[in-house]
């Protein structure tokens, strides 16, 4: 990878997300990662049944479009190269792909897919915005998400110790000594 160049990737994890396949597939999203000095725009499309075909020509995986070089595929072993080069992280906000973006201190922007049981990507995205650590946009905000995207203004993610929730876990189990007043 060239030193300045600075790549966008997008994923939507193991699952379908056609509606932010289609909304990153837009010559428009391109315009505005080249004003942002982004080069290129990798997307990770899942098992979604929509192909990009706007930013790459049907037919075709890879292409330069807007000044982007873009291209795309449906999966990979591990997305962590893909993340750990990156400048910015577009993503579904499911936990795997959103703490393993955090975890690499790449900038995040979560599209939560509405369309999943109880919604719960929308709570842990809001969750993580209110703390400052990603920004959080429903799939047709993503344009102006990009837009106004400021990733210095990101609070960097540490993760937790697992010691709290295993001390909890003791407690309620009434195991000894994990201060549950027994033994």
């Amino acid at each position: 990878m060239a030193a300045a160049e600075r790549s966008v990737f997008v994923t939507v994890g193991t699952t379908k997300f056609d509606a932010l396949v289609e909304r990153v597939d837009s010559l428009e999203l391109l315009r505005i990662l080249r004003s942002k000095g982004y080069s290129k725009l990798v997307i990770q499309k899942g098992n979604g049944s929509y192909v990009p075909h706007v930013v790459v020509p049907a037919g075709q995986a890879k292409a330069t479009t807007e000044g982007i070089d873009v291209e795309y595929f449906d999966y990979s072993p591990s997305l962590a190269a893909y993340i750990s080069s990156a400048a910015l992280v577009i993503s579904h906000a499911g936990s795997g792909s959103i703490f393993e973006s955090l975890t690499a201190g790449v900038p995040l922007l979560v599209v939560p897919n509405p369309l999943l049981m109880d919604n719960h990507q929308q709570e842990l995205g809001a969750t993580l915005a209110a703390g400052g650590h990603l920004v959080c946009a429903a799939p047709d905000e993503l344009l102006n998400a990009v837009r106004s995207f400021d990733g210095s203004r990101l609070v960097p993610y540490s993760k937790g110790s697992p010691a709290g929730m295993v001390a909890a876990i003791n407690r309620q189990m009434g195991f000894p000594g994990a201060g549950a007043g027994r033994g």
